[in-house]
């Protein structure tokens, strides 16, 4: 017992000698006030595992509290999330983050990241991202703003409050899309898109303003969304691919310690969204359609949803949607530079070929 006892005592001193280098590897110094916005609502997984014990506690500690970091969500900033750029432009916050496609009326470029019918799987989308954050920082630097990292929702689906079991039953259907993509996607099979805001959504499906909406397995079920829907489509239209970006000039101008520690955290925030989209996708599903055992992350749902799965097929179907009408789209919004930057970057990741018209 001695013996264990002493082991234990040597792993403890051990662990605080290796926290105590890290903590050394950001000098003293003046303490740092940053201001951070992201994620849609206070409650999802993506805020609460991972950028309150990540990104706002982790700094704080990596740096022996020299950061300190006040950590916001949307609603509590009065944020709707078109503005988020802006907002880190004009330097009224450091860091936010958004989804791509939320924030691609300021940089068209952006949207690529994550066309809906693209991203079949997860992987795919993490490959896609990967390959355009150099292609994106070159747009984003004219702005002033820098990607630092990138990060999934869940799978983006539809909830419907009537009876949905494949993509041709969107037809003649209202459905409220997650940016222009979707919105391209939508009347490609028929259906009318509408224009949102994240937070009005729920009041639409209530009044039956919309009779779809489209939003990750998790996030839908974070907001509620299956208390005013009843059929879950699940089929990822695609991946709402995030960002967090920073303000350049304050970026640059920071400690190269606190900085390099930065980027070690959000490397590390980076990995744990990245991971936490596989499970929040099919834990949402879980939980919206009542499958209780695998509902472990979101709320379980009292009324369980309709589980509508993809057809067979659906896949070259969605490509064909893709290639005829949601990449002209993007091209027509972005311009000629992105066909080429879609022939380089995404086209080899994806096997979808753009053929101009």
């Amino acid at each position: 017992m001695k013996r264990s006892l002493s082991s234990l005592a040597s792993v403890a001193v051990a662990a605080a000698l290796l926290a105590g280098a890290a903590a050394a590897q950001v000098p003293a110094g003046p303490k740092l006030a940053v201001q951070a916005i992201t994620q849609v609502a206070p409650n999802l997984p993506q805020y609460t595992k991972v950028d309150q014990p990540l990104l706002r506690d982790g700094i704080a500690k990596a740096t022996g509290g020299r950061v300190e970091l006040t950590l916001s969500s949307w609603p509590e900033r009065n944020v709707n999330g078109p503005e988020v750029l802006r907002l880190v432009r004009s330097g009224q916050v450091d860091i936010a983050a958004a989804p791509l496609t939320t924030v691609s009326g300021d940089v068209p470029m952006l949207d690529g990241v994550d066309l809906a019918g693209m991203n079949a799987d997860i992987a795919q989308a993490r490959k896609v991202a990967d390959a355009m954050v150099p292609v994106a920082n070159k747009e984003l630097e004219r702005l002033g703003i820098k990607l630092v990292a990138t990060y999934p929702f869940s799978g983006q689906m539809l909830f419907c409050r009537k009876p949905v079991a494949s993509l041709a039953d969107l037809k003649g259907l209202k459905v409220r899309t997650n940016g222009p993509s979707a919105s391209d996607l939508i009347k490609s099979l028929g259906g009318q898109p509408v224009s949102l805001a994240f937070g009005e959504v729920y009041t639409a499906l209530e009044r039956g303003t919309v009779d779809c909406g489209i939003t990750g397995a998790g996030s839908g079920n974070g907001v509620k969304w299956p208390e005013v829907t009843t059929h879950l489509y699940t089929l990822p239209l695609s991946w709402s691919t995030s960002g967090y970006f920073v303000n350049l000039a304050w970026w640059n101008k920071l400690d190269p310690a606190i900085r390099t520690q930065f980027e070690k955290t959000m490397s590390e925030v980076q990995e744990a969204q990245w991971k936490l989209g596989v499970e929040a996708t099919n834990d949402g599903i879980a939980c919206n359609v009542g499958r209780a055992a695998d509902c472990k992350l979101h709320t379980l749902m009292k009324k369980p949803m309709v589980e509508a799965r993809p057809e067979a097929g659906i896949g070259a179907s969605l490509q064909k949607h893709l290639a005829d009408d949601v990449l002209p789209g993007w091209i027509k919004r972005c311009g000629e530079r992105c066909a080429a930057v879609y022939a380089d970057v995404i086209a080899p990741i994806t096997g979808i070929k753009y053929a101009a018209k």
